[in-house]
This record gives C-alpha cells, sequence and structure tokens, in this order.
C-alpha cells in the first residue's frame, strides 16, 4: 500500500452522528489529519478516471458527490491466521475489508493456535502493521479454545486483545462463562459468545422446521440460541459483565435481548447481512448449495424480518459479517460435509441497501451508527470523527453504483458467498486510514 499523507477530497456529502448527506464538502487532509471541512471550491478528476488528480503537490479526488462516513468497522471476521492461511491471511483479510469499505476489524480466535494468550495476539497485531485497516484481536474466553478453563484475559487485553471470545463455539460451561464475564467486568471488555446449546444443536445443519424436514436434513432449532442467550443475560445480571451476542438470528432471541436492554443491563449485540436478506428456503432454491451453509443457520421469513425490526428500535447494535472464508475444495463436498461459513466483507454493503436503505427501513445516518460508531463503542475503542483535528479514518460510498460479484472482483483469498456471480447495488468507493488512500477494485487494493 502506498502512503497519501496529503489529500484533498472534492465533492463528498459528509454523513454521522450530526450530518445526514445532504451538505457537499472538501475534505482536505494533511499529514493523516484532517485540516479543512468546508464548502467545495473545485472539481478534479478531469479525466474522469476516478483516480486522485493533484493540486500542486497534493492528490485530489473528486468524489462527484458520494457519501463519506466515519471509517467502517466489523467486529466479527475470520483472519484464519495463524494456521489456516490457505483460507485467508490477516493482509488479504484487510484487502478484503479495504475493498468492502471497511477501516476496522476485530478477529476471533478461533485459529491454530488460538488467540489464547498474549504472543498470539502480538503475532495478529504484528502481521497487520502497515496496512491500511486496523485489526483488533479478541481473546479467548477458555485456554486452547477448549471450553474448560479461564483464559489469561488480563494478560492479552493489557497486549492489545479488545474482547474475549470461543467464537466458533459457545461457552457452554455455565461456571466458566460466569467466571469470564467477572473477569470482563473488571477489565471493561465484552465477552462474545456463539450463543448455541450443543446438545439441542448438533448435529444440524440448517435451521429446523419446515424445509429441513421436507429436505430430510437434520436441524438446529432456534430454541438452541435462545436458551444460550437467556443463559448468558441471566449470568450478565448476576456479574455485572458485558455479555454481546454474536450473529443473533431467531425472532425469540431479538425480543430476549430487547427485555434485556429495558431492565439496563451490559447486553449488545449484533446481526449479519445474511441473516436479515436470505431465509432457510434458499438450501432448496439453490439445490444443497453450500455457500449458504453457515452457523447460525439461514432461518425463516419471519426471523429476518425480526432482525429488520430490531435494527429499526435499536436493540441490534451493530451490523457485522462474520466474514468465514474457506477454500474451493473444502466448500465443494456434499452439503453435511461442508464446513459452516461465508465471506461477507466485500458484499456487506450491498445487502444494506438492498434489505434497509432502499426500502427506507433504516436511514443512512442509522446504518452508519451500526458500521461505523457503534461497534468501536462496544469494545471501548476510539470513534473516528469527520472533524478538523481528527486523523483521517473515511469510508467513501454510494447507494447506487451497480457491479457483479466476479471471483475476479474479490479480495478474499476465498469466493464461498451466495452473491457469487450476481448483480448487486450500491458500493464503498475508498477508504483513507492510516495515511493511505485505497480505491474500491484497484489493484492497491490487492
Amino acid at each position: 500500500m502506498s502512503e497519501t499523507k496529503d489529500l484533498l477530497i472534492t465533492n463528498v456529502r459528509p454523513v454521522d452522528d450530526q450530518r445526514d448527506g445532504s451538505e457537499t464538502v472538501d475534505i482536505r487532509i494533511r499529514d493523516g489529519i484532517i485540516v479543512d471541512v468546508g464548502p467545495v471550491a473545485k472539481s478534479s478528476d478531469k479525466a474522469g478516471t476516478g483516480q486522485p488528480e493533484s493540486e500542486g503537490d497534493v492528490p485530489v479526488f473528486d468524489a462527484k458527490g458520494a457519501f463519506v462516513s466515519p471509517g467502517w468497522m466489523d467486529m466479527h471476521v475470520h483472519l484464519r491466521e495463524p494456521g489456516f492461511e490457505h483460507k485467508e491471511t490477516v493482509r488479504t483479510g484487510c484487502a478484503a475489508a479495504a475493498n468492502g469499505g471497511f477501516t476496522a476489524v476485530a478477529c476471533m480466535p478461533n485459529t491454530n493456535p488460538p488467540i489464547h494468550t498474549r504472543d498470539v495476539v502480538s503475532y495478529v497485531l504484528k502481521q497487520a502493521q502497515g496496512l491500511p485497516v486496523d485489526v483488533y484481536p479478541i481473546g479467548t474466553v477458555s485456554k486452547e479454545r477448549a471450553g474448560k478453563s479461564i483464559a489469561e484475559m488480563a494478560d492479552m487485553k493489557e497486549g492489545g486483545a479488545v474482547a474475549f471470545s470461543d467464537d466458533g463455539d459457545p461457552v457452554q460451561d455455565s461456571r466458566l462463562m460466569r467466571t469470564a464475564l467477572e473477569y470482563a467486568a473488571m477489565l471493561d471488555v465484552p465477552v462474545i459468545n456463539h450463543e448455541e446449546d450443543l446438545p439441542l444443536s448438533r448435529p444440524g445443519h440448517m435451521h429446523e422446521g419446515r424445509v429441513s424436514t421436507r429436505l430430510g436434513l437434520a436441524g438446529t432449532p432456534s430454541i438452541a440460541e435462545e436458551i444460550m442467550i437467556a443463559r448468558d443475560i441471566l449470568l450478565s445480571e448476576l456479574t455485572g459483565g458485558h455479555v454481546h451476542v454474536a450473529h443473533i438470528s431467531t425472532r425469540k432471541g431479538v425480543e430476549l435481548v430487547r427485555e434485556a436492554k429495558s431492565k439496563g443491563l451490559k447486553v449488545t449485540t449484533e446481526v449479519c447481512p445474511h441473516h436479515f436478506d436470505l431465509t432457510d428456503e434458499e438450501i432448496e432454491r439453490q439445490q444443497f448449495h453450500t455457500n449458504w451453509k453457515m452457523h447460525p443457520p439461514l432461518r425463516t421469513e419471519d426471523d429476518v424480518q425480526a432482525m429488520i425490526e430490531g435494527l429499526q428500535d435499536g436493540t441490534i447494535d451493530a451490523i457485522c459479517t462474520d466474514h468465514a472464508p474457506h477454500s474451493v475444495d473444502e466448500k465443494e463436498v456434499e452439503f453435511i460435509y461442508a464446513p459452516n461459513g461465508i465471506i461477507g466483507l466485500e458484499t456487506a454493503w450491498s445487502i444494506i441497501c438492498k434489505r434497509l436503505l432502499s426500502s427506507g427501513k433504516l436511514s443512512l445516518q442509522d446504518v452508519i451508527r451500526k458500521l461505523a460508531i457503534h461497534p468501536r463503542t462496544i469494545l471501548r475503542l476510539p470513534v473516528p470523527k469527520l472533524a478538523v483535528g481528527e486523523p483521517a479514518n473515511l469510508t467513501l460510498f454510494d447507494t447506487d453504483t451497480e457491479w457483479i460479484c466476479t471471483p475476479e472482483s474479490i479480495r478474499s483469498r476465498s469466493i464461498n458467498t451466495p452473491w457469487l456471480n450476481e448483480k448487486l447495488k450500491g458500493r464503498a468507493r475508498a477508504v483513507y486510514n492510516n495515511s493511505q488512500f485505497v480505491l474500491v477494485g484497484s489493484d492497491e487494493s490487492k
């Protein structure tokens, strides 16, 4: 990635907590710091290429009326390194993030070895040095991610871990979860739990319901997620610890979180685009294609509507992707043998445009809060601001660009997405962070 300490972005519309994208401004960056946000002075990009021109020694990028917001953050991704570099690496995962409009990610610890000690936290941070995307490791709750004894949470936090989770698997042992939440309360960090009661859910391969019965596939019932959410809410109430419900997917789960919030408990949650766009009917329509296999599984249309309602009323705090890369040979097997998970960093914005913005379910400001502000607030991280004197951490985007998600357009090392070769609408245009300017779809985003 090339350094771009100085940059003038013209004809851009800011969206943040105070601005709704109706105003057009120029943003001047010097030494990576925003030094001016003011009225439009001039247009550039004379060739109409989208590439930055220059004003003296300063590159100029004409945004042509695109929006700009604080840089987006995905608080739930799997970068796979160390141990599974054939699926993804920190570098390729961050390239995918930048190509999808994200300037920060928090990575889950189900690697090999797991992110269960300070030295593994340090390794991940070292791999991320110099990239335009900030990487925040999430440490394990249990040693070896084995679910038996508590990991060295305080040491990992001191080394840079921002939260704790055994994601990929739940913290099944209630005593262990209680201990983790007691430590988390002292450390002021959230515990992110993959909400699944294993004896109830395994060996489910899709949502348990009409479709699974018709197809003859073992299903994972909604109650397996909901029982674990209820347990964790009660443990949060007992300990004062912050529970963050990972990738929520059921109506009852949303209702439980809504009730917990009404009581003032430290409970937050997130949802993935595939859970407010796709249903279990897709498994049949797509003839058991494994790019529609994930966990939690795709659920019913009623659950999809519940996710949107939860986003609308604030029950669901954040939008994440659960970006889970798998190689082609791992996914090209029978449905019941395929691993769970899809990539999502590069398609998330288009699905948000489709299901939340074009339908009028959420405003642009609401969406930016759930993409840029709330994930960082949950993780106790500084929130970027579109203000003079602030480090420039920006995402430029539109809601109307049509594009096709081809293997060539994907920067992730894997291509396991249900939207492969689909025409999508709405795309990030560029990101600026760590004094680097990356155009989406450019060679620099690789």
